[in-house]
């Protein structure tokens, strides 16, 4: 089955075509802190991924209604978030996402992000996904930790079901008991055969699901071996949340990586997917029974 491909962004902004062979990377902090942070993070992550010439696509939330605890910080609000998300598009040019929980939220996020993100425990929700589909821009559904790769179709199909076959599907880890998550790499490829591409989530898979309490444990140490991992199993792109002072984070500060390490670990991604690219080519795929 041919890989589908399809483009973010538009002629205001630098395009990302996502299912060729180049790295495409989707990052930033996990949530909106402010329009200077985000302004910052933008422009330190891409002058990496320029560096590198690893295609790059700011992430960052302006509502975090997933958080453990009632007076954790869920964010900066729909409209002043996107308006940030706006202004870092216009002055950084680079293409923006960010996920939404509400439907009526589907609209205008899509008037501002070029890719739109479906949140992991959303990822069966008809009315989100509905709504996503309807913006008429590309979607990310990140996998529910609860779900099983093979499921993902019936995301898909309501995602197609109105109108919009524009998708990217994101691993992000299976909850394996509780508190833990573990990644099953058959994912990226039992999901890849939908015709669709498939990114791996770095940072969400070595979270510890509230493991502390009242908020989540992680295990950053595991994010360069796992991504190396994702890459050699054939993702199309990487999504990591990334921070310039990740203890001081205003949401999951134990999971996102400190931008200094952010180099080193794209450096890496990049080399394993292009020798993935070369094995492919190298040794067609042969059907093993």
């Amino acid at each position: 089955m041919n890989k589908k491909t399809f483009v973010v962004g538009n002629n205001q902004v630098k395009k990302v075509e996502i299912g060729k062979d180049r790295l495409v990377f989707i990052g930033g902090p996990c949530a909106i802190e402010s329009l200077d942070h985000s302004l910052f993070m933008a422009e330190k992550i891409l002058k990496i991924c320029n560096k590198l010439n690893i295609s790059f696509i700011f992430k960052s939330c302006y509502n975090k209604d997933c958080r453990s605890a009632a007076d954790s910080f869920s964010g900066i609000g729909l409209e002043k978030g996107l308006e940030i998300l706006s202004k870092v598009r216009t002055k950084i040019g680079v293409p923006v996402t960010s996920d939404f929980s509400v439907p009526q939220w589907g609209k205008p996020t899509g008037e501002v992000c070029d890719l739109v993100q479906v949140p992991a425990y959303l990822c069966r929700q008809t009315s989100i996904l509905e709504a996503a589909a309807k913006t008429n821009k590309p979607i990310n559904i990140k996998k529910g930790q609860f779900m099983s790769p093979w499921n993902m179709k019936n995301s898909i199909r309501k995602v197609e079901y109105y109108g919009n076959n524009k998708i990217l599907l994101t691993e992000r880890g299976t909850f394996m008991g509780y508190n833990m998550l573990v990644n099953d790499f058959r994912a990226l490829e039992i999901m890849s055969e939908t015709g669709y591409p498939v990114c791996y989530d770095g940072t969400h898979s070595i979270q510890m699901p509230t493991s502390m309490g009242n908020i989540s444990g992680g295990q950053r140490e595991y994010i360069p071996m796992l991504v190396r991992a994702s890459m050699s199993a054939g993702a199309d792109c990487l999504f990591m949340e990334v921070h310039n002072n990740p203890s001081k984070a205003l949401s999951d500060p134990n999971t996102v990586l400190h931008i200094k390490y952010l180099e080193h670990i794209l450096h890496q991604a990049k080399i394993c997917k292009e020798n993935y690219l070369k094995i492919k080519k190298k040794f067609p795929k042969v059907k093993v029974k």
